[in-house]
């Protein structure tokens, strides 16, 4: 059966409250021929998401309705493999020893990280297949490494670099002032073999009115990946808001026009320098 994730308001809801909700559609699915699969709510901005395997849209909701009433306000189709790498699961948490999974209250809100490889087709027309290659290599082990210590998941490589997703906005920036770090780093030690890395980074919820798997999210880090300049990490407002410690500064760049943006967007990079 296809797979659908839906999103409801649940103004005023508990963790509680929602796990409730999820335990009676898992007593009606059988009668509506529908399979509720786990779900993810963020209590701090209202949303619940449920990801299940249905006939349709229209079963989904009745099988909520008569559960317990929270139809959902958008349901999209998702492909499971997308829903795991952005998200870590496609099935309810296992349970702790405690009886209560430890990720079951997760929100589903991600920041989103791009990076990109400055000047990697003029790389390979300068330096050969061979050597070009393994440069970028080399970025993306140093990439998958900050990945690695910063709770980063890799949705996919992109040919020049590599889109990620974080539970903590705040994660995804230590993560790119990482990278950046060991770029340079690196440069420092091969200064004929320099690798210039840009950075976007933005935070959004799952499902959109667009119906879009992290569709605004996705995009706008990818706009602001491709605005960065070499070696420079930049950041919509919403990760600047969620990264509160003071000792991560950022520089106001102002608005900025990107390309499929239809607004404006508030563009601020995130400072670093080179590690001692």
């Amino acid at each position: 059966m296809p797979m659908f994730m839906d999103r409801h308001y649940v103004e005023g809801a508990t963790a509680h409250t929602v796990a409730t909700a999820h335990l009676a559609d898992l007593g009606v699915q059988d009668r509506f021929g529908v399979k509720f699969l786990t779900y993810w709510f963020d209590e701090d901005r209202s949303t619940a998401f449920c990801l299940a395997e249905s006939p349709d849209e229209d079963t989904i909701r009745r099988a909520h309705n008569e559960a317990h009433g929270l139809v959902p306000h958008e349901i999209a189709r998702v492909d499971p493999a997308v829903v795991d790498a952005f998200l870590g699961r496609v099935s309810d948490p296992v349970p702790t020893d405690q009886g209560q999974a430890d990720d079951g209250i997760d929100p589903a809100f991600r920041a989103i990280m791009f990076t990109d490889l400055k000047d990697s087709t003029l790389m390979t027309s300068r330096l050969g297949d061979s050597r070009a290659l393994h440069l970028l290599h080399v970025s993306n082990v140093l990439t998958r490494r900050a990945l690695g210590s910063f709770g980063g998941r890799e949705i996919k490589h992109t040919g020049d670099g590599i889109m990620a997703s974080f539970r903590s906005a705040a994660d995804s920036v230590a993560c790119a002032v990482s990278v950046q770090r060991a770029m340079a780093d690196h440069n420092r030690r091969e200064p004929e073999d320099d690798l210039l890395l840009r950075i976007g980074l933005h935070a959004g919820e799952p499902i959109e009115e667009r119906g879009d798997l992290f569709g605004n999210a996705v995009q706008l880090a990818a706009r602001l990946c491709a605005a960065a300049g070499p070696a420079e990490v930049l950041v919509s407002d919403t990760i600047r808001e969620l990264c509160p410690d003071p000792e991560v500064a950022f520089e106001d760049r102002g608005t900025a026009e990107l390309k499929g943006i239809p607004e404006a967007v508030q563009v601020f990079a995130a400072l670093w320098a080179e590690s001692q």
